[in-house]
């Protein structure tokens, strides 16, 4: 086991969505520049009559969607097997749309992506491209250790826990022998370290507030957990009684930083 040795942290895996909201899936050969991995959020899908921005939460059936950059090209597949694969274009259409209580201007996309996620949410929306870091909570890049998961796996009795770890859809799963150790790391800079995208380094900042996310199967969407509850019964809560499960981080350097 590869533990924090007061400088490096050993990498178990790395993830992002490419378009906001649907599965969240390891991406082993990610790279990373300021902004966190690169695709990562790239697009997401609008609700543009009452100018929303979809978010899982209220949307699981987004989890059921796969999504993969191919160079210029955006792949998107539904559970069923249906699938579009084209290049996301757009014509200079711009919807100014609130998120978190953030102005972020998102450009309209033109292709078959919207009449595909229409059809499956059952709603008229468009995907859009979105401006580097608009449309994430907080920091660019978020953090869960083994240990920290291992913890909450043997409360709930839910010992696979570690291999859903995308549940709490986080930028990088890293290996740990303490539980919650990551809190006491905000303001530390540390490396992580994995064998597909080398040496990454961050500064740690604060712990993550969680939602229902967490309780949604991260393949299916399917409600089939209690982890939220669970962890609002003996973790900090923040002043909205979210409780509070992983760290977020900035990325500090790495080799060849873009």
């Amino acid at each position: 086991m590869t533990s924090w040795s007061g400088e490096s942290l050993g990498v178990v895996s790395v993830g992002f969505a490419p378009v906001k909201g649907t599965r969240h899936a390891r991406r082993p050969e990610a790279q990373f520049d300021a902004e966190g991995p690169v695709g990562d959020r790239r697009y997401c899908l609008v609700d543009v009559e009452r100018r929303q921005v979809l978010k899982t939460v209220q949307h699981p059936s987004l989890l059921g969607v796969t999504a993969e950059l191919r160079g210029q090209e955006l792949a998107m597949t539904l559970p069923d097997g249906r699938s579009v694969c084209a290049v996301p274009a757009t014509h200079g259409e711009v919807l100014t749309c609130d998120y978190w209580k953030r102005k972020t201007d998102l450009s309209l996309t033109h292709g078959p992506h919207a009449a595909l996620l229409s059809m499956w949410l059952g709603r008229p929306v468009r995907l859009a491209r979105a401006p580097r870091g608009d449309i994430v909570f907080d920091a660019p890049v978020s953090i869960v250790t083994t240990a920290s998961i291992g913890e909450l796996a043997d409360r709930v009795s839910r010992p696979e826990l570690i291999d859903e770890a995308a549940r709490f859809r986080a930028t990088f799963v890293v290996d740990t022998d303490a539980p919650f150790a990551e809190e006491a790391w905000q303001g530390r800079e540390v490396s992580l370290v994995g064998p597909d995208h080398g040496e990454v380094r961050v500064r740690i900042g604060a712990p993550i507030p969680r939602c229902a996310v967490i309780d949604l199967d991260p393949v299916t969407g399917e409600r089939n957990a209690r982890l939220l509850r669970a962890l609002a019964d003996y973790r900090p809560a923040n002043e909205f009684g979210e409780p509070l499960f992983g760290v977020y981080a900035e990325i500090v350097s790495r080799p060849g930083l873009r």
